[in-house]
């Protein structure tokens, strides 16, 4: 249960990310439609793969420590390493948080030129810029991290870490296939809920951005910190 107390907000806060949903909402709108926005999340969910792969190798045998029993076994929790990864995300999202509130924005501003040419852009393209944003995005670093070491932690064998991983990565875009499958299944009744979620997406972005950078922040800070014995 404690793993799934780590992995639930690593999910959804990488699910809910409002930059990264207009991407989605403004690909599958465009001319290309379905194809380049499943190109998209198919470039996010293969580098996250592939970072469970290659770190899966390194978090796979971690330090045993003895149990309360003396028995030799191994005893369960987040390891330091994994708490501290946490405690990186929680000063991610607080710092996040804490920029949008003190900047404010600009509701009469032009959107970004990026966006404005994501209505035009190919499937490769897409594909690249998926795979790009996750490269060099650090929150999604430590997200993936930390997902990789909280399931070494409970040492499921790797049937069972592999099951685990695979399902955080699918949750971890589930917003993502959701919008390309009510768009591929209701190509003509899913505009309107499109051109809505658009709207209110651009126009809360600040807000939620608030919102999730100090609730997560706060849950991740908790986390780290009980499990380093500062709190208790």
């Amino acid at each position: 249960m404690d793993l799934w107390t780590t992995l639930v907000p690593l999910i959804i806060g990488g699910a809910i990310v409002p930059v990264q949903l207009m991407i989605t909402v403004l690909l599958v709108r465009g001319s290309r439609g379905v194809r380049t926005a499943g190109a998209w999340v198919t470039g996010r969910i293969l580098v996250v793969v592939l970072q469970g792969v290659l770190f899966g190798f390194v978090f796979a045998a971690p330090a045993a420590t003895p149990d309360a029993d003396g028995d030799g076994g191994t005893s369960g929790g987040t390891s330091p390493f994994v708490a501290g990864l946490l405690l990186v995300i929680a000063v991610v999202f607080l710092a996040g948080a804490f920029k949008q509130l003190i900047a404010g924005d600009d509701p009469d501003a032009a959107p970004p030129k990026w966006m404005q040419a994501l209505d035009t852009i190919g499937a490769g393209r897409a594909f690249l810029l998926g795979a790009g944003l996750m490269l060099i995005g650090a929150k999604f670093w430590v997200f993936t991290l930390s997902a990789i070491g909280a399931i070494a932690d409970e040492q499921l064998g790797t049937a069972g870490s592999v099951a685990v991983f695979v399902a955080f990565v699918l949750l971890s875009n589930i917003t993502h296939l959701a919008i390309i499958l009510v768009v591929a299944c209701l190509p003509r009744r899913s505009a309107r809920l499109l051109d809505g979620l658009s709207a209110w997406l651009t126009r809360h972005n600040r807000v939620l951005v608030i919102v999730i950078g100090f609730v997560f922040g706060a849950w991740f800070a908790v986390k780290a910190l009980r499990s380093l014995g500062v709190l208790p």
